[in-house]
């Protein structure tokens, strides 16, 4: 058959995401397994205090992201976010190394969900009764066909999906501190932050694990806020990005640091660090989430399994939004022409279904859960997706850093930008220190004391990914 004999396919994305829907998806996309998981697993790795004073470390340098992100996206609403604009103002190798690391990423998140999704299910039924594969597959039949409707369904399910969890975070928050000052149930007081460890050797109030456990801990810490970045994927598809972009740039960021400084002062407060059901390295539960936890050790009738199915329903709809972002990441690419062309294609309401089925398939790789164990897939791929998360965080930093200088350079005045970030160029350099620091030192103890070379490999592989992928586009080109 001849070209001119095909018929002419879609190609184009529906702009239907309103401003309200806009920074529910933000906030949906970052409120996953990094509050109601990993915060227990940083509670007991470096203390209360020490979990809380990298969470309100981290939360500044992600609001200087943001800052970064929202003047690009606001003055140049495009497919691809950041990835284009790092390819338009520094160099279309690197456009193409941040965007295929972003869907990478993205993808393997997916997996993350899937997978601390099957370990929730546990809770309620253990493996040997119905095998975790099985719920992963459940979970990917679901959300695959929640991202097939239009992007309008899929930005209105993900705006209730996200109220639901910020209205009961709110409520955990509220209960939690009513607790601790003796309103509802018994407070330990500040028992919990001058405990003992589970091996009976007392911990230094509520710093413990030293330097090189907080750097460790960052990766976790940052991997709780990834997805605030979702505002520039999304710009691409917003009916009025000059509004509604500033508007979720400025309210995201402070809603997600007042729900995760809220929750880890609750949690910490109100279960031991030593308590073995708290998610760290080496124990091999992670069917319990804190909130879950907390609810049970003060026995609030039901509470645990209505809260267990709250925690359920909110890491599936981060992997909503992780299958979203993914899918548009790989149209973004195929438009720039560094992707196969097939994920151009669009469907007859929008939806990039060729970009959504790849990032879909890349995501079933959670199946592989039965053979490496629950707990050992799910830490191995959050370090992987949170390593890809600050190299993506990275290049929007320098990118700003680049576009403020293009955009003079083009003629054109600061004062006229429709959102111009704070703090410049302070922001995006403390930033790009900051992530460069994290993603190079935070596996620090892969080779020290001793060398693992599984855990080595695992957790830098992505780095000489990234290398291999912007050499590579510039041999080729």
């Amino acid at each position: 058959m001849s070209n001119e004999q095909v018929p002419e396919k879609r190609t184009t994305v529906s702009r239907s995401i309103k401003s309200r829907q806009l920074s529910m998806i933000a906030i949906g996309g970052s409120i996953g397994t990094g509050i109601f998981f990993a915060s227990g697993n940083n509670i007991a790795s470096i203390g209360p205090g020490g979990s809380l004073v990298l969470y309100i470390v981290i939360g500044v340098i992600v609001y200087f992201m943001m800052q970064c992100l929202g003047e690009m996206a606001t003055n140049l609403p495009i497919s691809g976010s950041f990835s284009a604009y790092a390819g338009r103002v520094i160099d279309p190798a690197l456009g193409f190394a941040f965007g295929w690391n972003y869907w990478i990423a993205w993808a393997i998140t997916i997996a993350v969900e899937f997978t601390a999704g099957a370990a929730i299910m546990t809770y309620w039924i253990p493996e040997s009764v119905f095998p975790g594969w099985a719920w992963s597959v459940i979970f990917f039949v679901f959300l695959l066909g929640l991202n097939l409707f239009s992007v309008k369904g899929f930005a209105e399910a993900e705006y209730w999906f996200a109220s639901i969890k910020v209205v009961v975070i709110i409520l955990v928050i509220i209960v939690g501190f009513l607790v601790v000052f003796n309103v509802f149930g018994n407070s330990p007081g500040v028992e919990n932050w001058t405990q003992t460890g589970s091996d009976g050797t007392p911990l230094k109030g509520p710093f413990f694990g030293g330097f090189g456990g907080a750097l460790t801990a960052f990766l976790v810490v940052g991997y709780s806020f990834q997805g605030t970045e979702l505002v520039g994927i999304a710009a691409a598809e917003t009916d009025n990005p000059a509004k509604s972009i500033p508007k979720a740039v400025r309210s995201v960021f402070w809603r997600l640091l007042i729900f995760y400084i809220g929750s880890i002062v609750v949690v910490a407060f109100l279960i031991p660090s030593s308590n073995e059901n708290l998610l760290s390295y080496g124990v091999e539960e992670v069917a319990k989430s804190p909130f879950t936890l907390l609810m049970k050790i003060y026995e609030i009738p039901y509470a645990d399994h209505v809260m267990n199915a709250v925690v359920l329903t909110s890491v599936l709809s981060c992997g909503n939004s992780c299958m979203y972002s993914a899918s548009r990441m790989l149209y973004a690419l195929a438009k720039e022409k560094q992707a196969p062309k097939v994920f151009t294609y669009t469907s007859k309401t929008g939806v990039p279904l060729p970009a959504l089925l790849a990032s879909a398939a890349m995501g079933a790789f959670s199946f592989l859960c039965t053979l490496i164990g629950l707990n050992k897939l799910y830490l191995m791929l959050l370090n992987a997706s949170a390593v890809m998360g600050f190299i993506v965080w990275l290049g929007i930093a320098v990118s700003q850093y680049r576009f403020r200088k293009a955009w003079i350079v083009q003629g054109r005045k600061v004062e006229d930008m429709k959102f111009r970030s704070k703090f410049y160029p302070v922001a995006p350099i403390v930033a790009t220190v900051a992530f460069i620091i994290i993603i190079f030192g935070a596996n620090y103890w892969t080779f020290y004391p001793e060398f693992l070379p599984f855990d080595f490999v695992t957790s830098y592989l992505f780095i000489p990914i990234f290398a291999g992928l912007y050499f590579g586009f510039k041999f080729y080109k």
